[in-house]
C-alpha cells in the first residue's frame, strides 16, 4: 500500500469514527438486517463477544477490526435509516435507499450449472430476503437457491376504513418512567441474546448445505456431517466466550491416559454395562414381555459433568478426592453383591485394581452412602485431578438440544442428524485425534462417556425400585425391562424420554423371555 492509500485509509476511518453511531444504534441496525453478533464477528475479524460489548456501550470498536466495522455500519444505515428517530443524520453522505414495488424480485431464478446444483458467485445481500448468500440469481444478483428464503417486501394492504368523527383528544396522560431492568434480568437478556445468536449458526450451516446440494438432502446431509467436527469446535468457542472458567486445552498428560499403541486399548474403564439378568437368561422359554427401551441422546445428556479445567496433579490416597475436583482414579472396587442389578463398575473379566473416571467414582460413593446404601465405598490408591466444574459444556448442551428439540418438532431430518453428528464427534475427537487438532483432553472423553454409563444405570436403578425386573442394561442407551415401563418413564424422543428400540436385533422393540439367544 502506498503513503498516499494509508493516509487516506486513516482520514476515512476517522471520518467514519466521528459520525459512529450510539451502541443501542448499532444493535439496532444489525437486528434490522437479521445478522447475528456472528456473522458481524466473523465478517469484522473480532469475537463475538467483542460485537456485544459494542453494542452493550460496554467498549469501543478499536483497530483492526473498527475499520470494517465502521463500513458495515454504515452501509445498513443506507438500507435501514430512521428518518424520524433522534439518530437521524448520522452517515449524513448516505444516499436514500430507492423504494421498490411489492414482488419485484419474487419471479427471479437462481442460476444452476449443467448439474443442477446452485452456481455461486461473490456475497451479499439476497434480493428476496436480504440476508447475505453467495448464490446467484440468472440476472448475476444475489439470491437464495429456490424457496429457502421469503420475500422481505411491504406488508399486504389492508382493507380501507371509514375515517371515525373527529373528537377532542384526551389530555395525554403523564409518562411513565419505563423500569430498570435488574442485574439478573439483563444477564439473562443477554445470554438469551447470546445463544439466539449462536444457534443462528446451525441454522445458516443447514441452510447454506441444503442450497448447495441444490434439494439433494442426502448430499446436504454428507456435507454437514463432514464439517461437523469444525462446527462444534465453533459452537463450543462461542459458548466459551463468556464462560468463567480458563481451561487448558492441550495439558501435560500422565502416562496413564496416553495409548499404549494403536492396537492396544485404553488403560482407563470407562465401566461399560454388558448386563443380563441371570434369572432370566436361564429360564427356559416362557409369555413374560420385555420391552427393549432406548435412552435419547444419552452423549448429549451426558455433558453435564464434573470436567477438570486445569493441568491434572498427582495425589495418593483419598488426598485428591474433593466435590470440586475431578480426573481418573486408581481403586479398588467393593464386590457388587445385587445379581439382579447391574454391577456399577461394569462387566469386568479380571477384579483387582483399575483406573476409572471421576463419574464412575461418584457413582459409588454414593451407591455406598446412606441413600442407597448398596456397597462398600471403593478404596483409593492413587488420582490424577484438578480443579473441576459441572457446568463447563452446559452452554453447549443447551444449545445443542434446544436445536434437537426444534428439529424433532418440525420434522427436519437434516438438522437433527447434523445435531447427533456435532455431539458425538466432539466427545470422540477430543481425545487424540487426528480430526480434531484443537484441544487434546483424553481425560475429558472417558469422563464423559463414563457419565453416559453411570445415567444409564440409574435408570435400571429407577425401574427396579419400581417394581420392574431389569433384563438387561447393554452400551450407553439401551435397558430391557419387564412390566409397564411408561408409568416410570416418559415416553418421547426429548432428552429426557425414553423411546422403544427398534432395529435388526432379535431384542428389539417388545419380545418375550427365551427367544433372545444368550
Amino acid at each position: 500500500m502506498s503513503h498516499e492509500n494509508s493516509v487516506e485509509a486513516l482520514l476515512e476511518e476517522a471520518r467514519l469514527n466521528a459520525s459512529i453511531p450510539p451502541p443501542a444504534e448499532r444493535q439496532r441496525l444489525r437486528e434490522a438486517a437479521s445478522l447475528s453478533r456472528a456473522q458481524v464477528a466473523a465478517a469484522v475479524g473480532v469475537g463475538r463477544t467483542t460485537v456485544a460489548n459494542w453494542e452493550t456501550g460496554a467498549s469501543e470498536p478499536t483497530p483492526p477490526g473498527r475499520l470494517p466495522y465502521l463500513k458495515l455500519l454504515k452501509g445498513l444505515a443506507e438500507i435501514y435509516p430512521d428518518p424520524t428517530g433522534p439518530l437521524a443524520g448520522l452517515f449524513p453522505d448516505a444516499p436514500a435507499p430507492a423504494a421498490q414495488a411489492p414482488g419485484t424480485f419474487t419471479s427471479a431464478q437462481t442460476l444452476r450449472g449443467p448439474d443442477g446444483r446452485a452456481i455461486e458467485g461473490d456475497p451479499g445481500p439476497c434480493i428476496r430476503c436480504g440476508i447475505e448468500t453467495t448464490y446467484q440469481s440468472t440476472d448475476g444478483r444475489p439470491l437464495h437457491s429456490g424457496a429457502m428464503c421469503q420475500p422481505a417486501g411491504p406488508a399486504a394492504p389492508t382493507e380501507p376504513t371509514t375515517a371515525a368523527p373527529a373528537t377532542s383528544a384526551p389530555a395525554p396522560a403523564s409518562p411513565t418512567p419505563a423500569p430498570v431492568p435488574s442485574r439478573p434480568e439483563r444477564r439473562a437478556r443477554s445470554a438469551a441474546r447470546a445463544q439466539a445468536d449462536v444457534s443462528s449458526l446451525i441454522t445458516r450451516a443447514v441452510h447454506e448445505e441444503a442450497e448447495r446440494a441444490g434439494g439433494d438432502e442426502e448430499a446436504a446431509l454428507k456435507a454437514l456431517i463432514k464439517r461437523a467436527i469444525p462446527d462444534v469446535m465453533h459452537l463450543f468457542n462461542e459458548t466459551r466466550a463468556t464462560g468463567r472458567y480458563d481451561y487448558t486445552a492441550y495439558p501435560a498428560l500422565p502416562d496413564i491416559l496416553k495409548k499404549p499403541s494403536k492396537k492396544d486399548p485404553d488403560q482407563i474403564w470407562e465401566a461399560r454395562p454388558r448386563f443380563h439378568h441371570p434369572g432370566y437368561s436361564l429360564r427356559a422359554p416362557g409369555d413374560i414381555k420385555v420391552t427393549a427401551l432406548d435412552v435419547n441422546a444419552a452423549y448429549l445428556s451426558a455433558l453435564k459433568v464434573w470436567l477438570p479445567i486445569g493441568k491434572l496433579e498427582h495425589s495418593t490416597g483419598s488426598d485428591g478426592v474433593e466435590p470440586k475436583r475431578s480426573g481418573v482414579h486408581l481403586i479398588t472396587p467393593a464386590p457388587w453383591e445385587h445379581p439382579h442389578l447391574p454391577d456399577p463398575i461394569g462387566d469386568r473379566d479380571e477384579p483387582g485394581a483399575l483406573w476409572v473416571t471421576n463419574s464412575t467414582l461418584r457413582l459409588l460413593q454414593r451407591l455406598a452412602g446412606p441413600k442407597y446404601g448398596l456397597t462398600e465405598g471403593p478404596v483409593i490408591h492413587e488420582s490424577w485431578t484438578s480443579g473441576a466444574t459441572e457446568n463447563f459444556l452446559d452452554a453447549l448442551r443447551k444449545l445443542l438440544s434446544a436445536a434437537r428439540d426444534e428439529a424433532i418438532e418440525n420434522q427436519d431430518t437434516l438438522t437433527l442428524e447434523y445435531v447427533k453428528a456435532m455431539y458425538s464427534k466432539f466427545i470422540s475427537t477430543m481425545g487424540e485425534s487426528i480430526h480434531n487438532r484443537e484441544m487434546v483432553r483424553p481425560d475429558w472423553m472417558h469422563i464423559i462417556h463414563a457419565q453416559a454409563y453411570a445415567n444409564l444405570w440409574g435408570k435400571a436403578y429407577k425401574a427396579s425400585t419400581a417394581g420392574l425386573d431389569v433384563v438387561a442394561m447393554m452400551g450407553t442407551d439401551e435397558l430391557h425391562v419387564t412390566g409397564d415401563w411408561r408409568q416410570v418413564f416418559p415416553e418421547g424422543r426429548g432428552v429426557a424420554q425414553m423411546k422403544i428400540k427398534h432395529g435388526d436385533a432379535k431384542a428389539s422393540g417388545e419380545y418375550t423371555v427365551g427367544t433372545v439367544s444368550r
